[in-house]
């Protein structure tokens, strides 16, 4: 299946991309947002980050006659040291959208799906050796219970874990969806699909997705030049959250020196929220692409 970038335009106006000035997409997929801010960069440079091999193998091949664009093999955690290697200490626009790609999910062998029988691997990046197979077979059930309950806010967490436990080893993806189905009532199952909610927390944790986005977002921020912008696109609460706090805490006064009739420079908030509320899809966006559904965007300018 083709990808559909969700948000396109609105997260790649909200770069308000300028000619002759270096851009970053920290989750290039398959290719969509980068090539609309490529299309605005007659000079200029982008630096195009991803993890998934054949997602890279993709845009190698639709970027192939451009020259001010760069395809970078690694986790955007990496952005600062990977653009430090190139010579680049600041950049004017930094884009992250952190859905998975329609092909990354519709490629039943690479084990996100719920609904095709695979083996159980949800590795965005395929090179790295720890695997969901891993969290489910050799994780306590104490840390199990956690997961669930922390990625995937699942109220039925611990029975579902219990029954993991009891029923290792597990290798395949439909067995694990069989082991949840069993764990809980009929109707909550029905009602609720708690397997939705096991299989994004396992995938959080075989990817390191929020500790990641902590760890990157103060750091892009320092990234950015005066009048640069950052686009972020989530897909569910806890990501929402973080980044909502993060823009937060650098778009105030630090709590220090509130009060104080002069604010030294390195108190003063470092960026300005662009939009206090996240932006959503359009109601066409959401009839053409069911995926955007849970799509946030959140934009915020370097001061």
């Amino acid at each position: 299946m083709e990808h559909v970038s969700v948000l396109l335009k609105e997260a790649v106006d909200g770069l308000n991309v300028r000619d002759g000035k270096i851009y970053v997409d920290a989750t290039m997929g398959y290719g969509g947002h980068s090539t609309e801010i490529q299309k605005r960069l007659k000079r200029g440079f982008l630096f195009a980050f991803d993890q998934d091999l054949e997602a890279i193998d993709h845009c190698k091949e639709l970027f192939k006659d451009n020259k001010n664009v760069e395809i970078i093999h690694s986790n955007f955690v990496n952005m600062k040291e990977e653009l430090n290697k190139r010579g680049i200490t600041k950049v004017d626009g930094i884009i992250f959208d952190l859905g998975l790609s329609s092909p990354q999910i519709d490629d039943a062998s690479r084990g996100f799906s719920f609904m095709s029988d695979a083996d159980l691997d949800m590795r965005m990046d395929r090179s790295q050796k720890f695997s969901a197979k891993n969290v489910v077979n050799e994780y306590s059930l104490e840390k199990l219970v956690d997961i669930f309950f922390r990625y995937g806010e699942e109220k039925y967490s611990k029975s579902i874990a219990k029954k993991i436990v009891e029923n290792r080893p597990i290798q395949k993806t439909l067995e694990l969806v069989d082991i949840i189905k069993s764990s809980v009532p009929y109707k909550y199952y029905i009602d609720h699909h708690p397997e939705r909610k096991i299989f994004q927390a396992i995938r959080i944790e075989v990817n390191a997705e929020l500790r990641v986005l902590e760890t990157v977002l103060p750091e892009a921020i320092d990234l950015l030049n005066a009048q640069g912008r950052i686009s972020v696109i989530t897909f569910h609460s806890l990501e929402d959250r973080i980044a909502k706090q993060v823009f937060n805490k650098y778009s105030k006064v630090d709590d220090l020196v509130k009060g104080l009739p002069v604010i030294p420079d390195e108190f003063k908030p470092k960026i300005k929220l662009i939009n206090k509320k996240p932006i959503l899809p359009s109601e066409e966006e959401l009839k053409t692409n069911s995926r955007s559904k849970s799509a946030k965007l959140r934009i915020i300018e370097r001061v």
